[in-house]
């Protein structure tokens, strides 16, 4: 599955998204932000996949933001305005709300578009060359409630203010400071190294990372009235009754690596 600017490959049981327009540092246009949701919907739907990674192509970005090379066709009505942040939003959304763990694979420019991406992931795993942004200040853009939100619930209200108010670029370190990154790591090993912790998370039990996702979302939703707490319940219930529990006792006793099927 893929297409000219987004690819979406699966090996084993990793999903591989690469934004691919390294011409200009993988800058996004509407045909990604549709792709890349398409894409996350279809690991979603494919039981072997186990854990989604997003990369972008080259060695000099994850995703340098919008294309605004685009922007006179994918902005110049009203309605194609709307459009486009339909887009933009369903893809947020998707990676966001996607039952399965999501990582960021990031080295070189993370900005704009590119760090609301990566927000959205589980977690960011980055190069030491990794740079994060949000010019918007600059720009005189606005960001809506949402994205704020999940910004200000990743780093603290107060981090997400500096990189908003200052609209400067962070380094590696910096973003580890303020939890915008989970890992840095020298940017000769980044593949390698997600690599190695997607199939330790693949190789872990489904059921029990699927309800740990669903749950920590309940946790960070802004009305209490909204979360469901009881569907939590039942995912650790389900937990409890599946064969993948008995496999993980026996694969204990026996001292053995488990082997779970996700059921």
């Amino acid at each position: 599955m893929s297409s000219d600017r987004l690819i979406a490959e699966k090996e084993g049981a990793i999903g591989w998204i690469t934004f691919n327009n390294p011409a200009k540092h993988n800058a996004v246009s509407k045909d990604m932000w549709d792709g890349l949701a398409d894409a996350v919907d279809a690991f979603n739907a494919d039981d072997e996949v186990r854990v989604i990674v997003l990369k972008g192509a080259g060695e000099k970005a994850f995703v340098a933001g919008a294309d605004i090379s685009k922007f006179e066709d994918e902005r110049a009505s009203e309605d194609a305005i709307k459009a486009y942040a339909d887009s933009v939003t369903r893809g947020y959304n998707t990676v966001m709300r996607s039952p399965k763990p999501t990582i960021a694979m990031i080295r070189g420019y993370c900005i704009g578009g590119g760090t609301g991406i990566a927000v959205c992931c589980d977690m960011r795993i980055c190069a030491d060359n990794a740079q994060f942004g949000v010019p918007a200040a600059k720009l005189g853009l606005g960001y809506s409630y949402e994205h704020i939100r999940k910004l200000v619930g990743l780093v603290g209200p107060s981090a997400a203010k500096e990189i908003f108010y200052t609209a400067r670029r962070f380094n590696a370190e910096e973003a580890k400071g303020m939890r915008l990154a989970n890992r840095v790591v020298p940017a000769a090993e980044l593949e390698s190294y997600v690599r190695n912790y997607a199939e330790t998370i693949a190789g872990n039990a489904p059921l029990t990372i699927r309800t740990m996702k669903f749950t920590a979302n309940q946790v960070l939703e802004p009305d209490p009235a909204a979360r469901d707490i009881a569907g939590s319940d039942a995912m650790v219930a389900a937990c409890f009754a599946s064969e993948d529990y008995v496999e993980g006792r026996t694969a204990f006793m026996e001292k053995r690596k488990p082997a779970f099927k996700g059921r």
